[in-house]
């Protein structure tokens, strides 16, 4: 039986780019750091000693470059999880499928992939401009219901418990941190449970001129807990990466500055040089 993926399935370019991502096999190394802002890109790799690759098609910027003798790429992605997921599966392909028979390669390569993102503080004592690494991150975006991703007893209790007291019409995910990639950048910062959301105003508790339908969204999230873990910080990725990084196969961290703390109501008044200070600290360790 045939394990070609049809033309339909996984879309290449004539020129031999995959569609969306707008990138060749060989552009991209297997080390990456990743943001979602298209112009974050250039403020990562203006540190490495040389550029080799740039590319950019639609909000999926690339630079592959040298930085102290190891091969980088740092990709933008745009928000929410939808992105993740085309970025994700065609970041996957570029490495793991022959474009020339489009069939998986025998030998699977895995990648490190880590985020460099903003989020809001859920908990008062977290100040802004903190550095903080997901441990995990409690998805309430719906991806997860369109792939077949396993959870343990706990995860799915949690999972439930949460889609009871927010009364959700659906059942969130909970999805973990590379251990290796946690230790080796996460160790020395805050840490925390991400709650990654599919949406920047209500799907985050924000009113401005629409009232949200979950008004004690930003209470009931931050007096939750899972494994003596807190509800740390909201944003709009991280449960993407981490549930697909899981099925793919790929070590996936997510790093975030908190520019705001929902709580006390505050905005950093600098966020560029608290995300120069975590862009310092990822290219020492990663």
């Amino acid at each position: 039986m045939s394990n070609r993926i049809a033309e339909s399935e996984l879309l290449i370019n004539t020129d031999g780019r995959i569609y969306h991502l707008g990138l060749r096999p060989g552009d991209v190394a297997d080390k990456i750091i990743t943001v979602g802002d298209p112009d974050r890109v250039e403020k990562i790799s203006k540190h490495f000693d040389r550029i080799v690759l740039k590319q950019r098609h639609r909000e999926y910027v690339t630079h592959t470059g040298i930085f102290q003798g190891k091969e980088l790429s740092v990709m933008s992605t745009g928000m929410g999880t939808d992105n993740v997921e085309i970025f994700l599966n065609e970041l996957d392909a570029l490495f793991n499928v022959d474009f020339n028979t489009r069939k998986p390669k025998e030998r699977f390569l895995k990648l490190e992939i880590v985020r460099v993102g903003t989020s809001g503080s859920l908990q008062e004592e977290i100040p802004v401009d903190g550095l903080l690494a997901s441990t995990s991150a409690l998805g309430l975006d719906t991806l997860m219901n369109f792939y077949s991703f396993p959870q343990l007893a706990g995860e799915q209790a949690f999972a439930s418990m949460v889609m009871e007291k927010l009364g959700l019409g659906f059942t969130p995910y909970l999805a973990h941190a590379s251990p290796e990639l946690l230790h080796r950048l996460g160790s020395s910062l805050l840490s925390g449970i991400t709650v990654t959301c599919p949406g920047f105003f209500a799907p985050q508790g924000r009113q401005v001129r629409l009232e949200p339908r979950l008004p004690l969204l930003l209470d009931q999230l931050s007096s939750m807990s899972f494994d003596g873990k807190k509800m740390t910080n909201f944003e709009m990725e991280t449960a993407g990466y981490y549930s697909l990084g899981k099925l793919l196969g790929h070590e996936v961290l997510s790093l975030n500055v908190l520019v705001v703390n929902r709580k006390k109501g505050n905005f950093s008044e600098n966020p560029d040089l608290a995300m120069d200070k975590l862009i310092q600290h990822v290219l020492e360790k990663i």
